[in-house]
């Protein structure tokens, strides 16, 4: 089996352990984003991953690819050229205060990529899958077409299309997100959303939710599931429930609808390590799990059980096996040591 995601790669940027911005003397430097860290997750599952991004020609740029070939990652489809890697900074939260993140990414490679840089039908020869999440085609109307035509392409081989809606208001506006995101969902077969995002993009509400205070109805997100297959005829709409304690410590499940029934996993009491890449490590579960012909159930009980496990892990790869993740969803959730 093969996937392919699709997206940015940046540098990350960040103090050690909870050190505010303002206090820091020194930044560790790691590489994550939306869709690699989605390949990155498939491959640890011994998915057969490629991720597909436009990257600088220079010494940082081939940072990035190493990082992503450390963990089995095919980069052959990267394209290179452009003046430079999109930066976030990163401050970690603690207790009340949340964490923080400021984007430098305005005129990197992949956002000022051109259509000619990807032949999607080479691309995406032989592939079963197919991952992008709304952050990309935010990047410029330039990436929104190129993205279109890797859709138009996976329609035509009959690859299966996962999005991950994944709103981000510092790259666009909710009328743009909801204009541009309309065009590409007749050509996606899941739909990765959380609590948020599907308010934002297409302004499907669920009953009484504050996700500021920590409040989810779980039940009427089966509506919001509903809502979003029956208008955009989805095969599989998950949703991620995420309800936040403090920065520290939050309560974490998920729900996944197939037009017949909604399945909801347990719930993990998680004490956070580093919550960037918390849902991207849900998408990548998803799509093993579907990948592998999972029961609704099981599927997303494994994709909750990898996410909880990321919320462990330092950076935005989710550095767990599959058998990891399968204890996990089998109830071994005690945390003590391995002998």
């Amino acid at each position: 089996m093969k996937a392919v995601t699709f997206g940015e790669i940046m540098l990350r940027l960040a103090p050690e352990g909870y050190y505010r911005f303002v206090q820091a003397d020194k930044l560790g430097a790691t590489y994550g984003g939306g869709e690699a860290n989605v390949a990155v997750s498939l491959a640890n599952y011994g998915i057969d991953a490629d991720f597909v991004t436009k990257l600088p020609a220079h010494e940082i740029g081939q940072s990035a690819v190493n990082a992503l070939r450390r963990y089995g990652v095919g980069t052959d489809g990267i394209a290179r050229g452009g003046d430079r890697i999109g930066i976030y900074y990163l401050e970690k939260g603690a207790s009340q205060r949340p964490s923080k993140v400021i984007y430098d990414r305005a005129g990197s490679s992949i956002a000022t990529a051109s259509r000619e840089d990807f032949d999607w039908e080479k691309l995406l020869d032989g592939v079963d899958w197919f991952h992008f999440t709304g952050i990309t085609p935010a990047l410029g109307d330039n990436v929104a077409e190129i993205t279109k035509d890797a859709l138009e392409v996976c329609k035509k081989k009959g690859i299966t299309v996962s999005c991950d809606l994944n709103y981000r208001k510092k790259l666009w506006t909710k009328d743009k997100a909801r204009q541009v995101m309309t065009g590409l969902m007749p050509y996606v077969d899941v739909c990765i959303s959380n609590e948020e995002d599907a308010s934002d993009v297409f302004g499907i509400t669920a009953g009484d939710t504050d996700v500021t205070k920590g409040q989810l109805d779980k039940e009427s997100y089966k509506s919001v599931a509903k809502q979003l297959a029956d208008k955009f005829g989805f095969k599989y709409v998950a949703i991620t429930l995420r309800s936040s304690i403090s920065a520290n410590d939050n309560k974490w499940a998920g729900m996944l609808y197939d037009g017949k029934q909604y399945c909801l996993s347990r719930e993990y009491l998680m004490h956070i390590v580093d919550r960037v890449g918390g849902g991207d490590s849900f998408g990548g579960g998803l799509i093993y799990a579907l990948m592998n012909k999972y029961s609704t159930a099981d599927a997303i009980e494994f994709a909750v059980a990898a996410s909880c496990l990321k919320h462990s892990i330092e950076g935005d790869f989710n550095m767990v096996s599959a058998d990891e993740v399968k204890a996990l969803a089998k109830g071994n959730a005690s945390g003590r040591v391995q002998r």
